[in-house]
This record gives structure tokens, C-alpha cells and sequence, in this order.
């Protein structure tokens, strides 16, 4: 939405460039454009034959040089050249707000004693009144921390040309993003497995100790329920059989009649008891 507005707001000052065909209104054309409100972008203008021409005047090659600060420059660069045209209270205005766009991209966190610094802001009362401009300029989206001097920056709009040459950089930054991106990906790819191993052996390991719960648990029902011997024999029949088989031994009878006693197979004796 920024860049449409910015685009648009850029529209009439396109238009005005193909018939500035002298130095002085190519030079006139740049001041405009950079005093309007809502014109954040320059490149389009930049590249016209007419506002390039201004390179050659050696009374006008300034407003070129300023047209590209606005571009992609920042207040600090307007301050390193000597013998760039006055800005008037609407450019200097605009170039700071510019300016701000870089210093929040480039950190979440802002302390005002940085970006008085950058901006030349006098007082705290000035850097929190400009940054509320450029809130509601649409330019950051931003909240001021008066208590502990900070600004927080929640994101920027892309409103910055790119410089010459920066292309190359751009790329290189793109391409180790998608580096890490790739190698993230990987990492996370690694640890899903993981959890997944590692829930399948949970699985196993459950199912292993059911198994063994109910073998103890049958084992402890047998036990519980006393189960017979030999042939459906219960204890006392086997103890009977074992007694059982030879002279001399005590018959099934005996044992619970009493104690008779067999001689050489003779049923002689008495009862005793």
C-alpha cells in the first residue's frame, strides 16, 4: 500500500521531467519532488534523460547528487557532502524520515540517545514527536518506551531505492537466507523423525510391559485357583497312590480306617483304637 501511494504520489513529477529540458528546470523538478508529501521513491525519476542530464552542469550537478540521497542516501551522507543545495524544512523533514527507515530495519530495538545521534534530534521531546510523524505517515510501525528511552520497532515499509551496486549484496544476503532456511528445514525434518522414532519405541515398550503384566497376571490366577495334578488327581489322591502298591505298606482303607496290619497277605490283626 506505501509503495502504491509512493508511486502514484511520483506519477505528476514523472510526467513534468520530459518537458524540464534545461538544468535550472531539472534542478527546480528535484526540489519539488523531494518537498511533496508522499514521495518516499525517486528511482523512476532518477533515470529520466532530462534529471541524468544535471551531471554534466557543473553549476546544477548537485541536485543530482541530492536526488540520489533521497534515493538511498540518509541524513549522516547529506552531511558528508559540503556543497549540496539548503534543504528547506519540508526536505530536511522528509530526508530524516528516510533516513529513519534503514536505522529500524536493520534493529528491533532502538535507544534515542542512537538515533538523536543519527538524526541530529535535539531533545527526546523532538525524536518522540518525529517518530509519532513517521507512525502516522505510514512509514514504521513502532512503539516509544519513554521510560526506558527505548523504541520499539515492530516493522518498516519498503519505501528505499536500491543504491548502484547493491544488487550483488542483495543476492548474496537472499542466498545465505536460503541457506539457513534450508539448513533449518533440514534440522527440523531431523528432529520430527526423532519424535516419531522415539514414540514408536514408547509404543513398543508399552505394549512389551502389557504383555508382561498379563503373563504375571495369569501366572498369579493360577497359582490362586490351585490347579489339579496328574489325570485330574488332586493331592490326597496322589499321597493315596503313593502309599499304595506293596507289602508291608498301608492300604487306602488302613489309612483312614485305622490301623490294621496285614501279614503274608492275611487279613489277621486287630483294630486298635
Amino acid at each position: 500500500m506505501e509503495q502504491t501511494r509512493a508511486l502514484n504520489a511520483l506519477e505528476p513529477f514523472l510526467a513534468l521531467s520530459k518537458s524540464a529540458n534545461s538544468p535550472r528546470a531539472a534542478a527546480n523538478l528535484v526540489t519539488q519532488a523531494t518537498s511533496a508529501p508522499n514521495t518516499y521513491v525517486f528511482a523512476e525519476l532518477l533515470q529520466t534523460p532530462n534529471i541524468q542530464s544535471l551531471r554534466k552542469s557543473e553549476e546544477y550537478a548537485g541536485f543530482l547528487t541530492l536526488l540520489e540521497i533521497f534515493a538511498w542516501g540518509t541524513w549522516q551522507d547529506y552531511k558528508a557532502h559540503g556543497s549540496l543545495p539548503q534543504l528547506s524544512a519540508q526536505q530536511r523533514q522528509k530526508l530524516l524520515l528516510l533516513s529513519l527507515l534503514p536505522l529500524s530495519s536493520s534493529h528491533a530495538t532502538l535507544t534515542y540517545s542512537s538515533l538523536m545521534a543519527a538524526l541530529d534530534l535535539p531533545t527526546t521531546r523532538a525524536l518522540e514527536e518525529f517518530i509519532t510523524t513517521a507512525i502516522y505517515s505510514g512509514l514504521l510501525s513502532a512503539t516509544l518506551d519513554p521510560a526506558h528511552s527505548l523504541l520499539l520497532v515492530t516493522s518498516t515499509s519498503p519505501l528505499r531505492d536500491l543504491a548502484p551496486g547493491s544488487l550483488p549484496i542483495l543476492q548474496a544476503t537472499m542466498q545465505t537466507w536460503s541457506q539457513r532456511c534450508d539448513s533449518a528445514l533440514l534440522e527440523l525434518e531431523a528432529q520430527v523423525a526423532a519424535v516419531k522414532k522415539a514414540a514408536v519405541d514408547r509404543e513398543k515398550q508399552r505394549r512389551k510391559h502389557e504383555r508382561a503384566l498379563e503373563l504375571s497376571m495369569q501366572i498369579f490366577d493360577d497359582k490362586s485357583t490351585g490347579k489339579r495334578g496328574v489325570g485330574g488327581l488332586g493331592d490326597e489322591d496322589m499321597m493315596d497312590i503313593d502309599q499304595e502298591g506293596g507289602s508291608g505298606r498301608l492300604s487306602r482303607g488302613q489309612k483312614r480306617g485305622g490301623s490294621q496290619f496285614t501279614f503274608g497277605g492275611l487279613g489277621m490283626g486287630r483294630r486298635l483304637g
